[in-house]
């Protein structure tokens, strides 16, 4: 990454680095298994929106509240997790937010028992919650765990493997979800419509206690680990005084700009199984469309896997605006056509979202200092745009058509690319 941004990760990398590389690479390999899980678990969501609007018989807008839920908790957990992992260390942070997940998937079980929406919805919270306090650990963690001059690299790396997860995410939702959707008969009769929504609702149960399982091991397994300690952020003083992360105009900025991407990536993502079962796009089924969705995550791991290694010589802020101009230009594609055109411009968008949540993380949290801690839980916070762009994107989708309601994303990408250009630069 370029010099001015990748300096955003605190000094204590340098104090730190007589730990040796040896133990940062170790502990970094471990957190790849993190981001792996929460991008695997949040695309998931992709899947469970088609699936519980088919089996509550929901519009879009109540099917949105799926994500409303799950990126909610950012919006309420971010900042008391902020607190709580500089109280126990991130270490101990990341062990607290993968057994709360651990919890939330469980809760899927009653949940599917029961045929409840708003069970399934307090169960996506509280997975959300454990998730949240992984994202406000792991991210300033990786920034700090080597120089800070690649620190911006290092978390586009850690990000790649996020996106591998959300790219295998659909292939599993598709074979043990959506899989066991039932068409059903035109004369059925009440109870037997009633008993074929309770088995595709119980589909969900055994992937969710698969993912309880492997959260558990997970803590298990970072509660045993010896990761390196780095210095404590308080000693590190920031480029400028003051009292707060928020005197800081590119943090400010660079929260908008978190909220506005994320709401953007969900909406778009939530969508595209409905969008390519439309006749005039691909007309496929919910279960081949969810097999395209992987599509859309793979071209953003490959983004991200390229992105860290190019980057290093590449401007953040050009990089960034060069990315979120090509999506705006795909999202023009997909309003103004249909069939595959419009199919593949709007997987394709995939690849451009790659490297823009990394990079606007690394290019906010630049020089604050002892504030860091304070900076990411604010960008964390930002992350409540996934929960309420989606639903404007729903009640649009309900209004003028799913087709048109792509073009509310491109605002917030042409606000990512002013942040790109401009915002970013320290004032």
């Amino acid at each position: 990454m370029a010099g001015s941004a990748t300096s955003s990760a605190p000094t204590s990398a340098r104090a730190s680095a007589h730990h040796g590389q040896g133990n940062y690479q170790f502990a970094l390999i471990a957190l790849t298994s993190l981001f792996f899980m929460w991008g695997f678990i949040t695309c998931l969501n992709d899947i469970l929106v088609p699936h519980l609007k088919s089996v509550f018989q929901l519009n879009y807008t109540q099917a949105m509240l799926i994500q409303l839920c799950f990126f909610g908790a950012y919006f309420i957990v971010s900042l008391p997790a902020g607190a709580l992992v500089k109280r126990i260390t991130y270490k101990w942070g990341i062990v607290v937010g993968l057994a709360i997940a651990a919890v939330g998937c469980a809760l899927f079980i009653p949940a599917a028992s029961y045929r409840v929406y708003a069970l399934f919805l307090g169960a996506l919270f509280v997975l959300a919650t454990g998730i949240t306090i992984l994202q406000v650990a792991a991210n300033p963690y990786v920034t700090v765990l080597g120089p800070p001059d690649t620190a911006a690299s290092r978390l586009n790396l850690t990000q790649a493997f996020n996106s591998l997860g959300t790219t295998i995410a659909p292939y599993f939702g598709a074979m043990l979800i959506l899989s066991a959707a039932t068409v059903a008969a035109a004369n059925a009769t009440p109870e037997q419509l009633d008993a074929i929504r309770l088995a595709e609702a119980g589909a969900v149960k055994f992937p969710y206690l698969l993912l309880a399982a492997a959260f558990l091991v997970l803590a298990a397994v970072f509660a045993a680990l010896k990761l390196p300690e780095v210095e404590d952020e308080e000693t590190i003083e920031p480029m400028r005084g003051g009292g707060s992360a928020w005197q800081y105009r590119h943090l400010v900025l660079g929260a908008v700009g978190i909220f506005l991407y994320v709401g953007a990536e969900v909406s778009v993502g939530s969508f595209l199984v409905n969008f390519l079962s439309q006749p005039d796009i691909a007309h496929l089924s919910e279960a081949d469309a969810a097999h395209y969705v992987s599509y859309f995550w793979g071209g953003a791991m490959i983004g991200r896997f390229v992105g860290s290694a190019i980057m290093r010589h590449i401007d953040d802020g050009k990089a960034l605006a060069f990315n979120a101009a090509a999506v705006i230009i795909l999202l023009v594609v997909t309003v103004l056509t249909t069939g595959h055109v419009a199919m593949w411009s709007v997987l394709a968008i995939g690849l451009f979202n790659s490297i823009m949540f990394p990079t606007i993380f690394s290019l906010a949290l630049h020089g604050l200092g002892k504030y860091t801690s304070q900076g990411s839980g604010i960008l964390c916070l930002a992350i409540v745009g996934g929960a309420i762009l989606p639903v404007i994107q729903g009640g649009l989708a309900d209004t003028i058509g799913i087709h048109l309601a792509f073009l509310m994303p491109i605002i917030c990408y042409v606000y990512i690319a002013f942040y790109g250009l401009k915002g970013h630069k320290p004032a």
